[in-house]
């Protein structure tokens, strides 16, 4: 049954639902969005909004074509309930705890998480970790995210406690043999490499070229593989030249099964640490981020 907020007067008792429904269509400025997160259809989340409007006797709403905005009087609602809502998420979170998830992609979580997830387990034996793999958007409540590890360039959410763990630097990266057979020895000579590239950043070599003041020089992709991990093998493997994140290949350069024939620049990114507003206070939670912290440091 749907709980009611009671108010003074018994006609303008208002259902936790529709409040719901009508926070998420304006935080997300969307009512499709809001049925996403909700987990119910469009109709539900404007049948909802309706009856609200119906309660006030004013509109909340101003309806577009693929997108909703608040009024004055629905802008102002949205502010204080949005705020009640947090606050709710807050203490529920602190009394009942749900399964502490740090999401990451699947190359940070092979490359550099999971080769020192023991070394947190053994400093915090109680604390239990699930792992979300995943490197797009995150919704905190839908997902049950506590903690996510982005690139700059991926849009946080709205209420997300963002802590920046260090500037990437990137840089062409084969194996040893590789460079030697092909002669690489200027960004010119590239073009004679195979080069790998990965599809969660196929705009990698144009934004690398321009960082070096080599616009004019075009390479083509040679293979494209779907992680940074499977690029990094591959350039293990002797099949050509990847361009990564410094922190992802730190292992391979100093074993010596990859190396950088022009090092290592800065890019535009920064990698960040998104913290759910309503998990901050968890002790666990405090716990993991700054062990994050500390080992990105």
């Amino acid at each position: 049954m749907d709980p009611e907020i009671r108010t003074d007067d018994p006609k303008q008792h208002l259902r936790l639902t529709s409040l719901r429904a009508f926070e998420a269509s304006v935080r997300l400025g969307s009512m499709t969005a809001a049925a996403k997160e909700l987990f119910v259809t469009h109709g539900a989340i404007s049948r909802h909004i309706r009856l609200l409007e119906e309660q006030f006797g004013v509109p909340l709403l101003v309806r577009l074509p693929r997108a909703v905005t608040p009024t004055p009087e629905g802008g102002a609602l949205a502010k204080q309930l949005t705020e009640a809502f947090r606050l709710m998420r807050e203490a529920v979170a602190q009394l009942a705890p749900g399964p502490l998830t740090l999401s990451c992609s699947a190359t940070m979580m092979m490359k550099w998480l999971i080769p020192r997830l023991s070394e947190f387990k053994r400093a915090n034996p109680s604390v239990e970790i699930q792992l979300d793999m995943n490197h797009g958007e995150v919704n905190f409540i839908r997902d049950q995210i506590s903690l996510a590890i982005r690139a700059s360039m991926n849009q946080p959410p709205r209420d997300a406690i963002i802590e920046p763990l260090l500037h990437e630097q990137i840089g062409p990266v084969c194996h040893p043999d590789y460079l030697a057979r092909t002669g690489i020895s200027s960004t010119a000579s590239l073009a004679r490499a195979r080069i790998l590239e990965s599809a969660t950043r196929p705009y990698a070599w144009k934004e690398w070229l321009a960082l070096m003041n080599c616009e004019d020089i075009e390479l083509t992709s040679t293979e494209r593989y779907e992680h940074f991990y499977l690029a990094i093998e591959a350039a293990v493997s002797r099949l050509g030249i990847a361009l990564v994140p410094h922190y992802l290949v730190k292992e391979e350069l100093e074993s010596g099964r990859l190396v950088a024939p022009f090092g290592f620049i800065v890019s535009p990114y920064t990698l960040n640490l998104w913290i759910a507003p309503h998990e901050r206070l968890r002790t666990d939670v405090r716990k993991l981020a700054n062990w994050i912290r500390e080992r990105m440091e």
